[in-house]
């Protein structure tokens, strides 16, 4: 994989403040499900936070490949500061794409500099993959919509300030995904503003801590007509402005998912040289070398997979395929090697003290999170059958 000389620039940069900042207190903060707030701080420093958002708008005006690769990075510290940046990369994607310039003004520069904190509300209690079955509504009401419905798992849900939620604006329209549309709710962040509770503290969980994952639960709730996502034209256009977003955070998930298959990697390598076990290094024993050419191979071709689409995506070309592949591989890779990092520690694996248990408690929701890997099976073996037809 070669890299241009700014993406080695950017990735020695993360690389810098992850090894600096995040692996040795990561586990701690974890543990505490303490919000990092100074890390997030530097990661807003750093301008991490408006990586893709064109230069126009205050960004950087880099690709989803250098984004893929610094959620890379941030990963392998701590799966949690990639899950704090996803929200306002979905929501500055989606709005790039296609909210209107009005849109686009008054919230990308606002956004790149994180003036703003953002989190995507699309799962309910009921409808997750099948989106379509969702059940919150936006009534026309003059000038403003009505909002009514319960949203779950949505991270950053209480410290954002905008919320990119779906709705259904005709419920019995069919079929059912042309009757939806796409908000931005403001709010005040850490408020439960009138007809908006975000019940405190969040849903609790086995890992992915650090960072909120609330419920919000919409009633009556009034949002002006302005903030449907692309204007007057987006109305009935929600499903798929929210599927393009979801696409994108495939990339982030598999990006995530390599971060942790690759900190499982390094825990283990370190390990196996240090442990003495029948007077030797364990990592001169074969049974645990086989192990580790296993966990080594899975990291880097799940590397290689998740660039693939991340530039094929930036290029501007469809990549559900390449993207479904990415999650697959790259989330199942992390599972995975947190397993065998925890075996090849024995014991110690086992212990809250190191951090092999925290790998393996963060990696099942990769598995889940923007469309499970099952979903994911079905749309590449779809677009397999379509491309061979």
């Amino acid at each position: 994989m070669t890299l241009t000389a700014e993406q080695t620039e950017i990735v020695a940069a993360v690389r810098e403040f992850v090894d600096r900042d995040v692996v040795p207190v990561a586990s701690e903060l974890e543990h505490a499900d303490e919000y990092p707030e100074s890390m997030v701080e530097t990661m807003r420093e750093m301008g991490l936070f408006g990586t893709t958002i064109p230069e126009e708008y205050g960004g950087l005006g880099l690709g989803l490949d250098t984004y893929a690769l610094i959620v890379m990075e941030l990963s392998r510290g701590w799966v949690t500061l990639s899950g704090i940046l996803n929200g306002s990369f979905i929501a500055a994607t989606m709005i790039r794409l296609h909210g209107t310039e009005g849109q686009r003004q008054r919230f990308l520069p606002r956004l790149a500099s994180m003036e703003l904190r953002s989190s995507f509300s699309m799962t309910e209690a009921h409808a997750g993959s099948d989106v379509q079955s969702i059940r919150t509504t936006a009534a026309r009401d003059g000038d403003e919509y009505l909002i009514t419905g319960q949203k779950m798992w949505v991270t950053n849900g209480w410290r954002s300030g905008i919320v990119m939620l779906l709705a259904k604006t005709d419920p019995d329209a069919k079929p059912a995904h042309t009757g939806m549309t796409g908000f931005i709710i403001e709010k005040e962040p850490e408020t439960s503003p009138p007809g908006l509770e975000i019940p405190m503290p969040g849903l609790p969980k086995l890992g992915y801590k650090g960072v909120e994952s609330t419920e919000l639960v919409f009633d009556g709730f009034r949002t002006p007509a302005s903030s449907v996502l692309g204007g007057e034209d987006g109305v009935g256009q929600g499903f798929k402005y929210f599927m393009s977003g979801i696409e994108v955070g495939r990339v982030n998930v598999a990006a995530r998912g390599v971060g942790v298959a690759q900190a499982a990697l390094d825990d283990a390598l370190a390990y196996a040289r240090e442990r003495v076990a029948f007077g030797r290094p364990i990592a001169h024993h074969q049974a645990v070398q086989l192990m580790l050419a296993k966990m080594a191979t899975r990291a880097e071709a799940a590397r290689l997979l998740t660039v693939e689409a991340a530039r094929k995506k930036a290029s501007g070309e469809r990549a559900d395929l390449e993207a479904g592949m990415a999650k697959y591989f790259a989330t199942e890779a992390a599972q995975e090697n947190a397993l065998d990092c925890m075996r090849i520690h024995g014991g110690s694996g086992y212990s809250t003290e190191l951090r092999p248990e925290r790998y393996y408690r963060d990696a099942p929701l990769l598995l889940i999170g923007e469309g499970s890997n099952e979903i994911q099976q079905l749309i590449i073996a779809r677009r397999l059958l379509e491309r061979t037809a």
